[in-house]
């Protein structure tokens, strides 16, 4: 007979599983996980559509880490608050903590769905950046999968918060205008230091900020921000102690 935990992890492995199934078959989610973070690292990298100063180094060198965040972000934040918060309209979500799999089973298996997803995503974009000229310092794996793990969290728990406050419509338009809005302005895709002043700022406290310049700094061989790293922790705690408070599950 197998242990009450062991049965929790089969229930929550199950739902991994089915979150990671529901984002990879459904076209506008693919659209916007795998083929935006694609289209936009060919795009930006060969060609001169957007200027990016580079200080010597090669400017795929600087873009595929940001992509790499910034498909992060879709998964973690956008795709997962439009899929929970339409669940929680629907009264699937209060259905299915109702049943053997529970509230945490089902939130376990909805953040390791994002990592899967994310996993997908990785094993899809790293391979074109080599492809494109990417150099990547191999000493900073362990420090970007870190990064990769705390950004995730915060991400996912900023979802969840949105997902579980307002109301399904509301996170439709709320999700894609701060996706948009920290592409372009949160310290993304280009370094910090080349936004203009008030924004150069503020995105050095924003999460994707953080988990921007911490993955270049890991992958070009400059080391991991410890700034960034605190702000990332500091999101995660934030946002996570945010979701126990006010995520409503009706």
């Amino acid at each position: 007979m197998t242990s009450p935990s062991t049965q929790w992890l089969h229930r929550a492995r199950a739902q991994t599983l089915f979150e990671a199934r529901m984002i990879l078959r459904n076209g506008e989610q693919l659209m916007v996980t795998i083929i935006f973070p694609i289209a936009l690292l060919i795009l930006l990298s060969t060609t001169d559509l957007v200027d990016i100063d580079t200080a010597g180094a090669a400017k795929i060198d600087v873009l595929a880490p940001g992509i790499l965040a910034a498909a992060m972000m879709t998964t973690a934040f956008t795709s997962q608050a439009i899929a929970t918060a339409f669940d929680r309209r629907n009264g699937v979500l209060r259905l299915m903590a109702t049943t053997p799999l529970g509230k945490s089973g089902l939130l376990a298996g909805k953040i390791a769905g994002v990592f899967a997803v994310e996993i997908v995503q990785i094993a899809l974009i790293v391979p074109i950046a080599l492809v494109l000229g990417w150099n990547p310092s191999l000493h900073g794996i362990v420090g970007a999968l870190g990064i990769w793990i705390l950004g995730t969290i915060a991400f996912t728990a900023l979802a969840m918060l949105v997902a579980g406050v307002l109301r399904a419509e509301a996170v439709l338009a709320v999700a894609n205008l701060v996706l948009a809005a920290l592409i372009v302005g949160g310290g993304v895709i280009a370094p910090v230091a080349q936004l203009p002043d008030p924004l150069r700022t503020l995105a050095l406290f924003l999460p994707s900020g953080a988990m921007g310049e911490a993955l270049r700094g890991a992958f070009n061989a400059a080391g991991v921000p410890a700034f960034s790293v605190v702000i990332l922790l500091a999101w995660s705690t934030a946002l996570g102690w945010g979701v126990t408070r006010l995520f409503k599950w009706n």
